[in-house]
Order: C-alpha cells, then sequence, then structure tokens
C-alpha cells in the first residue's frame, strides 16, 4: 500500500504547503521554546525544591512542549503535488540508501 492509499498524506497546492510548512513550523518552534522557558521558570531552573515547584506552570509548560512536537509531527503529513514520494513507499526500489 502507498502512502496515497492509506492517507497520510495530503497533497495540495504549492503556495499552501509553503504557507503550512512555514507556519507549523514557525509556530512548533515558538511553542517549544515557551515550554521550556515555563518548565524552567517552575523549577526555578532547576534548583527548587519538590515543594516550591509550581505544579501549574510545569504542567503548562510540559504542554506546550508536547503541541509543539504534534503540530511539527502533523504538518509533516503535507506535500506539494510536485514532491518525489519517499523511497519507502513501495513505487521505488529502496536499494539506493
Amino acid at each position: 500500500m502507498g502512502d496515497d492509499e492509506r492517507g497520510r498524506d495530503v497533497v495540495v497546492p504549492d503556495r499552501l504547503y509553503k504557507s503550512v510548512t512555514v507556519f507549523s513550523t514557525l509556530f512548533a518552534v515558538v511553542t517549544v521554546v515557551l515550554g521550556f522557558v515555563s518548565l524552567d521558570s517552575a523549577t526555578n531552573a532547576g534548583r527548587a525544591a519538590p515543594e516550591d515547584v509550581n505544579v501549574a506552570l510545569a504542567a503548562l509548560g510540559v504542554g506546550l512542549i508536547a503541541v509543539g512536537g504534534l503540530v511539527y509531527a502533523f504538518s509533516s503529513r503535507f506535500r506539494a503535488s510536485g514532491m518525489a514520494k519517499d523511497k519507502d513507499s513501495g513505487d521505488e526500489p529502496s536499494d539506493n540508501g
């Protein structure tokens, strides 16, 4: 089964692909950085005693990191109509790598 048969790739016009790639990557990077800043603040740069850790801020940080990772992972499903499929899709032999 190829990627199109399983519905894993979403083929979009080139302009939309570029927009999705740019903005999803930007969003993912910003949320992951904010997540680490939040986590760092909640734990006082890792020096806070367990009872002094701001649990809500730490949970927010972990949540932001997870959301950024998910956005980045799901944005990788998009491809432009002219893009080649990966070598493991079954349409091409994989003896070149």
